[in-house]
This record gives C-alpha cells, sequence and structure tokens, in this order.
C-alpha cells in the first residue's frame, strides 16, 4: 500500500514538472515547500524587472563610483592605465567573464577575469608590486571564504590595488571590507531582489552582469541607455519562448550537455553548462567549450544521450565558424538533440535544417556583450525543468549536502 502511494506520487510530481514559470510561482506555498520551488522559479522570472531596479540603482550612484574609478586611474589621461582584474568565483568567475569585452573597449585597458579561487592560492604570481590595479569583485552573498581572504590580503599587503565590490548583500563581510579601506575600496551592493534565495545564481548572475555595463559605461551614461532598453524587452521576450524550448527539451532522456559558444557568449555557455549541473545534482554531466575548441577532444563526448547547445554571435566572422560547427555536428548526427540561440528575427536563421530547435532572439541589433544575462536564462529554466523532473528540489537539489548556496568554508593558510 505504501509502495502504491510513493509510486502514485512520483508519477504526480514527473506530471507536475512540465509547469511552467507562471504556475511554479503561482503555486500555494505548501506545495513550494514540499516541492523546493519557493525560490529558484520565481528569481528566474523576475530577472528583467530586477535589471531596471539594478539599471536606477547604478544611474543613482554613478557619480560616485566613476569618482572612485578615477582615482584609480580610469577614464584618466596622462597617468599610466591600471591592469583590472575581474574577480570571483563560480558564477561570479564568469560574470567577470562576460564583461571582459565590454570594459575593454570602454575604458581602453587590459582586463582579465581570474578567479578568487586563483588567487587565494597563487597571489603572489599573478601581482607586481609596482604596477596599479583594479579589482572588480563580484559576490552575491559577499561572504565568500576564499573572496573575503584574497579581499583582506590585498588591502593589506597591496597598496597598489583598488577594489570596486559589486555584491548583492550590502552586509556581508566582503562589503564590510571593503568600507574599512575608505579612498582604497568602493561597494556598489544591489537590491536584495537579485540576492537570489536558492542554492542556484540566476537573477544574481544576470543582475551583476547588468551592473557591470553600467559601470562600463561610467563616463558615458548615454550610451547604454538604447542597449539596456533593448535589452530589457528582449529579455521579456525571450523568456516566453526559452520556457517553451526548455520545458519540452527536459522531458528528453538525456544524460548529458555540450554548451559552447564564441567571446561573450563562451561565458555564456560557461555559466549554462554549470546551471544544469548545480540543478541536476550531477545527474546530466554538462561540459562547455569555445566554438573552435569543441574540435579539439571535446567533441568526442557528443553522443547519442547528448544534448548540444549553441549560442551564434552576431558578428559575422565568428558567426562563420559556429555554423560550421553545428553544421559539422549535424552532418556527423553527433549529439541527442541540437539548440541553436541566434539573435536574429527570423525564427529559423538558417539553420532549421542543422538544428532541433532554434531559439531566435529577435534582436540582430544588440551586440554580444550585452547578450549574456538574456541567453543565460535558457539553461537555468532548462536546470530547472530538469530538476523537477528528476524529483530534485530546486532550491536545494544536492540532497547529499555536497554544495551549499554559500561555499562552506574553507581553511585559510598564510
Amino acid at each position: 500500500m505504501h509502495t502504491g502511494r510513493v509510486e502514485k506520487e512520483f508519477e504526480l510530481t514527473q506530471e507536475r514538472a512540465i509547469d511552467g514559470l507562471q504556475a511554479l510561482t503561482a503555486a500555494s506555498d505548501e506545495e513550494k515547500e514540499s516541492r523546493g520551488t519557493r525560490f529558484t522559479p520565481k528569481e528566474i522570472l523576475h530577472q528583467p524587472a530586477t535589471w531596471e531596479t539594478t539599471y536606477n540603482i547604478c544611474s543613482n550612484r554613478r557619480e560616485e563610483y566613476a569618482r572612485f574609478l578615477r582615482t584609480a586611474y580610469i577614464g584618466v589621461t596622462g597617468v599610466p592605465r591600471p591592469t583590472v582584474y575581474l574577480v570571483g568565483a563560480g558564477t561570479s568567475d564568469y560574470v567577470g567573464k562576460a564583461l571582459i569585452p565590454l570594459l575593454r573597449r570602454m575604458w581602453g585597458v587590459e582586463a582579465w577575469a581570474v578567479p578568487s579561487t586563483d588567487l587565494l592560492t597563487n597571489l603572489d604570481d599573478l601581482i607586481f608590486p609596482e604596477i596599479p590595479y583594479l579589482w572588480v569583485s563580484f559576490s552575491r552573498s559577499g561572504e565568500s571564504s576564499e573572496g573575503l581572504a584574497v579581499l583582506e590580503t590585498a588591502l593589506s599587503k597591496y597598496p597598489n590595488v583598488r577594489h570596486l565590490l559589486l555584491t548583492c548583500n550590502q552586509h556581508g563581510r566582503m562589503a564590510a571590507a571593503c568600507e574599512n579601506a575608505p579612498g582604497r575600496a568602493f561597494v556598489l551592493a544591489l537590491d536584495d531582489s537579485a540576492n537570489d534565495r536558492g542554492l542556484a545564481m540566476t537573477s544574481s548572475f544576470s543582475n551583476m552582469v547588468v551592473a557591470g555595463h553600467c559601470i562600463a559605461h561610467a563616463f558615458t551614461p548615454e550610451e547604454y541607455e538604447r542597449p539596456f532598453s533593448l535589452l530589457r524587452r528582449t529579455g521579456e521576450l525571450f523568456l516566453q519562448s526559452a520556457e517553451e524550448v526548455a520545458s519540452a527539451i527536459s522531458q528528453e532522456s538525456f544524460t548529458k550537455a555540450c554548451f559552447v559558444g564564441s567571446g561573450v557568449l563562451r561565458a555564456v555557455a560557461e555559466e549554462s553548462a554549470l546551471k544544469v549541473l548545480e540543478l541536476t545534482a550531477g545527474k546530466i554531466q554538462t561540459m562547455s567549450e569555445s566554438t573552435l575548441g569543441l574540435r579539439h577532444g571535446p567533441m568526442s563526448a557528443l553522443d547519442g544521450n547528448t544534448l548540444f547547445a549553441s549560442f551564434v554571435s552576431r558578428d559575422p566572422r565568428r558567426r562563420n565558424y559556429e555554423r560550421d560547427l553545428i553544421e559539422e555536428v549535424h552532418k556527423k548526427r553527433l549529439g541527442k538533440l541540437r539548440v541553436v540561440v541566434t539573435p536574429d528575427s527570423d525564427s529559423k536563421a538558417g539553420f532549421g535544417s542543422m538544428a532541433d530547435h532554434v531559439l531566435s532572439l529577435h534582436a540582430p541589433d544588440l551586440r554580444d556583450e550585452y547578450r549574456a544575462p538574456v541567453d543565460v536564462m535558457l539553461a537555468q529554466m532548462l536546470g530547472l525543468f530538469c530538476c523537477l523532473r528528476l524529483g530534485l528540489k530546486p532550491d536545494n537539489p544536492s540532497p547529499n549536502g555536497a554544495i551549499s548556496r554559500v561555499v562552506s568554508h574553507v581553511n585559510i593558510y598564510s
């Protein structure tokens, strides 16, 4: 009798797994609690609205952080330009990677994404005491033991490094450390609505990227007005189309997923792979690569149980390489499913014969540098729906405690 009830409940869960975001967010508190959907569906769904809040926060504080950036020799002529490190771990590292091309273009500096986990173990190898640096650190919680240790060490040991912390938690320990170093550090805290309560970073990722866009345009805010307007409108439309595709794909029995992209879209591929891996507790194994890098060995992993997803650039040169790869994967019949995300207005965009699903952003004028908050929502929803399909709880999909919302304490060694 007990076995029959459990089987029935499991079947019901499987059926309900295809609920859309609106249905999941409209469910009763009791159902959300039992299914582990109190936070994650809402945090995916409300992203375009929270981007507006982040944009307004950044606009209101622009003069403050522009002034601080000038003290770090950003936007100042006649002085050596600093080397910019974009610092974070995991998803926060991918935020930095998604911003590198834009910061290089707008600030005219060398900008590199350097994981805080690398800085913690190899700090002295990565810093020259005589060179000026600006670290832009990203942290959802501001409580990462690695991030805090790296920040505190740099503040005490390297006076040539200035720090801009972008966080979703103004009360975190990293924010406190920066506030104790006036003149050398600046905190830009986002609204609490961007501080995801679920395990996986969703709106915190996209909002920190939007804030990064604003920082990049610290001295040219008017140039970001149109891209941001287009970004938000594209995000609202993409949520609907991507939700349908993600729901359909989640019903397929695949056990691996591969995401590829070039430039900023490589960062999107990395974050996409992490989202599906996290939200399915590793039951779906994922990988990410650059478009050209996939051929150098990793393509061998594309078997009959693999979802292949390609994020296509608007840049004609990059796009040619991406098209060639998609065509090759199609001709070799690699993967179980092939998905293409393209900026074009054409619903098929010339990829229809080579892919099972083609998602169009309908935003050919949206530059790659600004796209990351939109494209990544496909994987966020895919991870959510697959998580439910597997009988896991999206707010805490790691039943054995292997990972947690804030990485567990790491011993710090001097």
